[in-house]
């Protein structure tokens, strides 16, 4: 057991007890966490803030608003109905297409519209959120996937996690829906989790549970060796979100949408440690080099460079 934690501390690996003590509990002020929890206030937020994100359509606060959902839908032929209040993607229902009063999901599953009103209602019981309370549904637009993704990808749409400490990004991966994953860049229910080199976007083996792999399980496509589009973008709004909520150690959900590019779709104050099988590395490495720093810069775009030029 001892040989076993010295060769995680040589290598890097931060577990979640020193993630909490090291860097949550000194770095996020408790008083901050509300402008991540709360999606909708984090969605407002960065547009104050020129951040681009899937536009909001409507939310649904109580269940009378649940009753005259059919008509809040009426405009909208695809869309997004996710927990205000949610955590690890779980209550997010991605409506693709719509048949009359039917609803066809990234599955291709079909939901009535009386069942995507009951799917509604559980949201604001609390069924997914944080600690179980009552909660709000939030229905956005719902991002398609750049072309880039298509070959990689099951369905759904990847997303890309940027871990950002004192403003400066440390880590990444890319989350690749699959069939097991019923086409959600989930890990916890299937998804692919690709590692990233911050330096230059281009993408490293996978992970799916704990099995390495270097093909996609459903496409049989390679994706390691890979040069994500935008990426310098991608960081630089990774690096923005930090200053924005006044986190300094926080997870950026990124997405790219085939018309409309780079989109943060949400943050994280408690972010997850897969990153670190991802991308075969521990962040306790980056994390101390960033920590260490005297003058950290301003500007988004120079602490990305920073990231760049120092890190590995």
């Amino acid at each position: 057991m001892i040989t076993w934690a010295r060769r995680l501390r040589e290598r890097g690996i931060v577990g979640i007890n020193q993630r909490n003590a090291e860097f949550i509990m000194p770095y996020n002020p408790r008083n901050q966490f509300p402008l991540v929890d709360d999606k909708k206030r984090t969605k407002l937020l960065a547009i104050e803030n020129n951040i681009a994100v899937p536009e909001l359509y409507a939310t649904v606060e109580i269940e009378h608003d649940v009753r005259n959902l059919s008509d809040t839908l009426k405009p909208y032929s695809s869309f997004v109905i996710k927990p205000n209040n949610g955590s690890g993607g779980n209550g997010v229902l991605v409506v693709t297409s719509r048949i009359g009063d039917h609803f066809a999901k990234a599955s291709g599953q079909i939901m009535s519209s009386l069942q995507v009103q009951r799917y509604t209602s559980n949201i604001l019981s609390g069924m997914y959120s944080l600690g179980g309370v009552p909660d709000t549904a939030i229905i956005e637009y719902r991002v398609e996937s750049d072309p880039f993704f298509d070959a990689i990808s099951y369905q759904g749409v990847p997303d890309i996690r940027v871990i950002v400490f004192r403003g400066v990004p440390v880590a990444s991966m890319l989350r690749l829906p699959t069939r097991d994953s019923d086409g959600k860049a989930n890990l916890h229910q299937g998804a692919i989790g690709v590692g990233i080199d911050i330096k230059t976007g281009i993408t490293r083996s996978g992970v799916r549970a704990n099995d390495v792999t270097k093909v996609h399980p459903d496409t049989l496509q390679p994706i390691d060796g890979l040069q994500l589009p935008y990426w310098e973008t991608i960081m630089t709004l990774a690096a923005r979100c930090s200053e924005m909520v006044g986190l300094n150690y926080i997870g950026v959900d990124l997405v790219i949408d085939r018309d409309k590019g780079p989109l943060m779709l949400e943050l994280n104050a408690r972010p997850g440690l897969n990153v670190q099988l991802a991308t075969g590395r521990g962040l306790l490495f980056n994390l101390r080099l960033v920590e260490q720093m005297e003058n950290i810069p301003t500007r988004a775009e120079d602490r990305v460079a920073l990231a760049c030029e120092k890190l590995y």
